[in-house]
């Protein structure tokens, strides 16, 4: 990536203690963030494929840097917002992998003329003669359906090729994708890596299918950060997308895709008062800062809103957020009990580890880079569609 015609980064004052950032704040341990970064980067060498990562769950340039290839720079979005943003920072390459809605082409063959390689996703006819009609060429890939979970084709459906043959009406038949959500629900990883041979099975036989039938299919696309990690084999697909992998989260932990450890991303927030009969503590990190995603709620270990851990990261005994309001996050025990409010006065500081990281993230404006309990850079973040 080159560099961002705005500066994407604004350095803090150099060793400044969390002890002085007002709260709730959003931090980001870029130690645990570039121990998943590798860990991810060497499991696509092993698999042979290439990494197209997304950029949903950051919404951040400096963190991009880091996530693309810098040989070969190319990144999934969710919003044209992200495509303007990561085309501006130097990423040509970008795929937008959301069913493509008319409304928004116009804003794709702006993005196209102005030199952005950007594809769109359809999975249907509809969509696809939508796209043909625009007679711009814009490439397309068709969403094929592993799991169930979400939109898409069947493999075999017969729609399948009629959605093929109207985006050549006009268009370009540039290959298949899928997203594994299915893998969310997955309770081992065993279970996993059954699901991502499940994912590569139906997008390698709809390619074959469109080959046959006589359409270009150069792009192969699998892509969920479970998936990602636990897949054995990927023979027949080109590129993964996964994206929540940079930051982890509690869910990812409950999967048993990562160690709570790993999770680089936790909300800041300040003790603000005591409820002693009900054993709960207040703080000024409601749902507002932590979201209201509640993702493991169906897991053996339910973290409530998040788990709570000490200035240092460290998770505090069972405490999580067990309730929140707009602006308040009440803190208890998991299973309830006495908490005794000496221990956390007024004004102590707590990082909360989130269910779902690309929820959290999005209710903030900036990341606060940390190196234990000092915070080391601001890196901002956008939002919008």
């Amino acid at each position: 990536m080159r560099a961002p015609r705005e500066p994407p980064y604004t350095a803090a004052v150099t060793s400044t203690a969390l002890a002085s950032l007002a709260t709730p704040r959003l931090l980001l341990d870029e130690s645990r963030m570039t121990r998943n970064l590798a860990r991810m980067r060497a499991q696509m060498a092993r698999l042979g494929v290439r990494a197209r990562p997304h950029g949903k769950t950051c919404k951040s340039v400096e963190i991009a840097r880091r996530m693309v290839d810098p040989a070969r720079p190319a990144i999934t979005v969710s919003t044209l917002a992200e495509a303007e943003r990561f085309f501006a920072a130097g990423v040509r390459d970008v795929l937008y992998a959301v069913g493509i809605a008319p409304n928004k082409l116009d804003h794709v063959v702006d993005l196209r003329a102005r030199g952005c390689d950007l594809t769109v996703v359809v999975d249907g006819v509809q969509a696809a003669a939508a796209v043909a009609a625009r007679r711009a060429g814009i490439p397309a890939l068709l969403e094929i359906d592993s799991d169930g979970h979400r939109a898409g084709l069947a493999p075999g459906d017969g729609a399948l090729l009629e959605t093929a043959a109207a985006i050549a009406d006009g268009g370009v038949v540039r290959g298949v994708m899928t997203h594994a959500g299915g893998s969310y629900d997955c309770r081992s990883t065993a279970a996993i890596a059954a699901m991502a041979a499940q994912e590569r099975a139906a997008v390698v036989a709809a390619a074959a299918r469109l080959r046959t039938a006589g359409h270009g299919c150069p792009v192969v696309s699998v892509g969920s950060t479970p998936t990602a990690l636990f897949a054995q084999d990927l023979t027949g697909v080109t590129e993964v997308r996964a994206g929540v992998y940079v930051f982890m989260d509690l869910v990812m932990a409950g999967l048993g895709v990562c160690a709570v450890d790993d999770v680089a991303l936790s909300v800041l927030v300040s003790v603000i008062g005591h409820q002693p009969d009900k054993g709960w503590l207040l703080t000024d990190g409601g749902w507002m800062a932590l979201s209201r995603d509640r993702g493991t709620a169906g897991h053996v270990i339910d973290h409530g809103y998040g788990a709570v851990c000490s200035l240092a990261g460290e998770p505090i005994e069972d405490l999580i957020v067990s309730g929140a309001n707009q602006e308040h996050g009440i803190v208890s025990r998991r299973g309830g009990g006495p908490l005794d409010p000496r221990a956390f006065p007024v004004g102590t500081l707590l990082r909360i580890l989130p269910n779902h990281a690309c929820a959290t993230a999005a209710q903030h404006a900036a990341y606060d880079v940390v190196h234990g309990a000092d915070a080391v850079a601001t890196w901002p973040r956008f939002g919008g569609w």
